[in-house]
């Protein structure tokens, strides 16, 4: 059983990823590679210049693979349901059991509302100030999440939301994922 199981693996769903991966939690990221960020050229993401939407997608999944996070690359999701311990994910060829679940799925929210998620009257799926939704420990973010007005910035910073609230609820206090260096003043 993974503690996080991810659906997308757009910059929202890789995002959640490295922060429960990074963090010691067993990580799943199913990832059909149907992101908007194939035709994305970002200037506008603080600390990056200028770098394409492919070769940002490639570091992120390299950073992602580098904290052990298993990553399933093509695997789609077919269902959601909910099991005793979390969810079951079911793909065209396997099941997987999760902890815990984050749709990123782009704007394709019919998983998050057959589990039972609420949403918003612009079609979203509905989160709080984490990304968690109506439904217990099952978070949305990205486009999943937001209907217009998306960045891969804003993207990312979901993710990292709802990554940063399962830690959270995983070691009882709050959590911030903050590393400093041995050589740091």
């Amino acid at each position: 059983m993974s503690d996080v199981a991810v659906i997308g693996g757009g910059p929202a769903g890789l995002s959640a990823a490295l922060f429960t991966a990074k963090n010691d939690l067993d990580t799943v990221v199913f990832d059909t590679d149907d992101t908007a960020m194939h035709a994305a050229w970002l200037y506008n993401y603080l600390g990056i210049e200028s770098i394409a939407g492919d070769e940002f997608m490639e570091v992120a999944r390299k950073q992602v693979d580098d904290h052990s996070a298993e990553r399933k690359q093509g695997g789609e999701v077919t269902a959601v349901e909910r099991a005793d311990d979390g969810f079951t994910v079911t793909t065209d060829s396997d099941e997987y059991d999760a902890k815990y679940v984050v749709f990123t799925t782009g704007r394709s929210r019919d998983m998050a509302e057959a589990l039972g998620c609420e949403l918003a009257d612009d079609g979203t799926v509905e989160i709080d100030m984490d990304n968690a939704t109506t439904v217990e420990n099952a978070y949305a973010a990205g486009w999943t999440a937001r209907a217009d007005k998306i960045q891969a910035a804003i993207s990312v910073g979901g993710g990292a939301a709802a990554g940063l609230d399962i830690l959270s609820a995983e070691k009882g206090r709050a959590f911030h994922d903050f590393n400093t260096p041995d050589d740091a003043e």
